[in-house]
C-alpha cells in the first residue's frame, strides 16, 4: 500500500501490508515503480482529492492511460482537510474554503469521469455512509487486471462541514445518504433531479491488456530480434 500526503495517507498505518509513505502528489509514481519492478505484487494506492487531482493530477491521468495494474482508493472530502481547509479541485462551485472565503468560483472535477476518460478499466464510487457497499467495490477493484479507481466520498467536519454549515460527522454522513443514487436509479431521473446528486456503485468495467503485459510483449520482441 502506497500513500502520499493528506488525511487519507494515515490509512497505511492501520493495515498489515508492506507500506510506503511518499511525498505530496507522488504516490502513483512510487506505486508505478513498485509495479514495474515486481509486477506480481498487488499494489494499492490511498490518496486524497488534493493529493491525486491537484499536484498529482498528471500522474493520475497517465497511470489510467497506461492501464497499469494498480488500485487507487481516492478519499474525496472536497477540501484540503489536513492543511486548514483550502479549496481543492473537487470543491463544489460556490462552496467555501479558507482560500475561498466568498465561495469557490471554479468547476469541480468529476473524478470518476476523469479516470474513465483517461483509460481506467474499473471505476466505482462509494461513501463512508455506505460502509457495506464500499469494501465490495474495493475488492472488485483489486481483482481487476488493470488500472482501477474507487472514489470514496468522505466527510471533513472540521473544515468543510463547519465552513459550509453542513454540520458534524453524523450530519455529513446523512447528507451522503440523501444525495447518493445508484446508476439504476439515475437512469430514471431527470437532469433537474440529478443536479445535486452523485452516483454510487460500479460505474465502469472494461477488459483490455494492462501495461505490464504489453511491456512484456515488447521485451519478448526485443529479445527475439537480438537472437
Amino acid at each position: 500500500m502506497v500513500s502520499g500526503i493528506g488525511c487519507s495517507s494515515r490509512a497505511p498505518g492501520y493495515v498489515d501490508f508492506n507500506t510506503l509513505h511518499t511525498t505530496h502528489g507522488r504516490a502513483l509514481p512510487f506505486a508505478t515503480g513498485i509495479k514495474l519492478a515486481k509486477p506480481e505484487m498487488t499494489v494499492i494506492v490511498v490518496t486524497g482529492d488534493g493529493d491525486a487531482t491537484a499536484i498529482g493530477g498528471n500522474h493520475l491521468i497517465h497511470a489510467a492511460r497506461r492501464n497499469l495494474d494498480l488500485t487507487v482508493v481516492l478519499f474525496n472530502n472536497s477540501t484540503y482537510g489536513m492543511t486548514s481547509g483550502q479549496y481543492s479541485p473537487t470543491t463544489p462551485t460556490g462552496a467555501f474554503g479558507t482560500t475561498a472565503p466568498y465561495g469557490n468560483a471554479e468547476q469541480p472535477f468529476d473524478i470518476c469521469n476523469l479516470a474513465e476518460a483517461a483509460g481506467a478499466t474499473y471505476v466505482a464510487r462509494g461513501t463512508t455512509y455506505h460502509a457495506k457497499v464500499l469494501p465490495n467495490l474495493i475488492e472488485k477493484a483489486i481483482s481487476n487486471k488493470g488500472f482501477s479507481l474507487v472514489e470514496t466520498i468522505t466527510q471533513c467536519p472540521i473544515y468543510f462541514g463547519r465552513m459550509n454549515k453542513i454540520g458534524n460527522s453524523v450530519e455529513m454522513m446523512k447528507w451522503q445518504k440523501e444525495h447518493a443514487v445508484t446508476k439504476k436509479q439515475a437512469e430514471t431521473m431527470s437532469p433537474e433531479e440529478l443536479a445535486d446528486k452523485f452516483i454510487i456503485g460500479e460505474l465502469c468495467h472494461k477488459t483490455k491488456p494492462d501495461y505490464c503485459e504489453l511491456y512484456d510483449r515488447i521485451i519478448e520482441k526485443a529479445q527475439a530480434s537480438i537472437k
